[in-house]
């Protein structure tokens, strides 16, 4: 289903509403210290607003969305810089689900999905944190089917802590194929990894003999078509966050007085906040062409989809690392909000394939 401008709007601003109310920086701090690392209450919220739904069908309780309102609706979360299993679960395993699964396999899934009540991730890559198919450590160890067991490990999964599904790329006799694995499955191991931004939890999972259930025939085009839509949301998380963060830099230069005057007149910040404004219009624009793009499933929506991977990637680092040298001192420490958004910037710069992948699938698009 897709909406119109108007509609889209008003989903956005639902959302940032939502989200202004119950996910400010106080709210983000104390969920990134506490052990699960998101607020329940608040994701219960986001189930009833229709945001886990989004791209779930109206037959299985969700709201039918496509890549131009999960685009949007992701600005608003990077914005806020939500911590929460949001592409996780939401984006990443429902797009899963969506692609490799039987329809028996989307009724049992994507209700509880929707809905909140059930967490899932995606374990896709090895230690090497390729995201490709030469990257995948996890293979079938018996069998194919419903009575499968899997083996190996896989990395940098994204809230594997919380998670009750796991969804795992597995190396068969024939390809990738994509398994379900119950967290509480025998041989099954989440150790939560050190990670350098608190509001993106990471784990590694490791399965000796686990026994996993598969989902339909589909091997890792469902994988890559999950991948993509992970990295429309990542890239409009990446415009939110870049914007917020810009509109906060451009604010303290309009208060910070120095030598009796506003530091924002000083020609020298001038300059590097146009810079900066530049960074923030082109992602936005490179974000939601990929998201038009993918909607529209036109022809150059892979190569779309790459420039917003490395684009809005880079960008949200640029404007976060300025946005502290444009604050001074101040932005530096823990008790300000910047850092917030450098470390999360950093983060972006690696999952999902990072910025490299991405610019080599976008030169293979070119003909490169």
């Amino acid at each position: 289903m897709t909406i119109n401008v108007a509609e889209l709007a008003e989903l956005s601003t639902a959302v940032g509403d939502l989200l202004a109310d119950a996910c400010t920086e106080a709210d983000v701090r104390r969920a990134m210290d506490s052990e699960d690392g998101f607020d329940r209450h608040l994701w219960g919220r986001l189930a009833d607003q229709g945001v886990l739904g989004m791209l779930v069908g109206s037959e299985h309780g969700g709201l039918g969305f496509g890549a131009a309102e999960l685009e949007a609706v992701a600005e608003e979360t990077g914005a806020a810089l939500l911590p929460a299993p949001f592409i996780s679960s939401a984006v990443l395993a429902v797009a899963l689900v969506n692609a490799a699964g039987t329809d028996e396999d989307k009724a049992r899934l994507l209700p509880s999905l929707a809905d909140g009540t059930t967490i899932a991730t995606v374990a896709v890559t090895g230690s090497a944190g390729s995201w490709t198919t030469d990257g995948v450590d996890v293979r079938v160890s018996t069998g194919v089917d419903s009575d499968g067991t899997l083996t190996g490990s896989a990395h940098y999964v994204t809230w594997g802590h919380v998670a009750d599904v796991v969804l795992v790329a597995a190396r068969t006799a024939d390809g990738i194929g994509v398994f379900e694995v119950e967290t509480a499955a025998p041989g099954f191991e989440c150790r939560a990894a050190t990670v350098f931004d608190p509001t993106v939890r990471l784990s590694t999972i490791t399965l000796a003999g686990t026994p996993a259930r598969r989902l339909g025939t589909a091997g890792w085009d469902a994988v890559s078509t999950a991948l993509d839509l992970a990295v429309i949301a990542s890239a409009g998380e990446q415009v939110g966050g870049a914007r917020r963060v810009f509109d906060m830099t451009v604010d303290y230069l309009k208060t910070r007085i120095q030598f009796g005057r506003q530091i924002g007149s000083f020609q020298a910040l001038k300059h590097m906040a146009a810079d900066l404004l530049i960074e923030v219009e082109n992602a936005t624009s490179a974000a939601r062409h990929a998201a038009a793009e993918h909607a529209e499933s036109g022809e150059n929506a892979s190569g779309a989809i790459a420039l917003a991977g490395f684009t809005c990637a880079e960008a949200f680092h640029t404007v976060a690392l300025d946005a502290i040298q444009m604050h001074g001192g101040i932005a530096f420490t823990w008790e300000h909000p910047a850092h917030l958004y450098l470390r999360r910037a950093r983060t972006g710069l690696h999952l999902f394939g990072g910025t490299r992948l991405h610019r080599e699938r976008y030169l293979v698009s070119k003909g490169a």
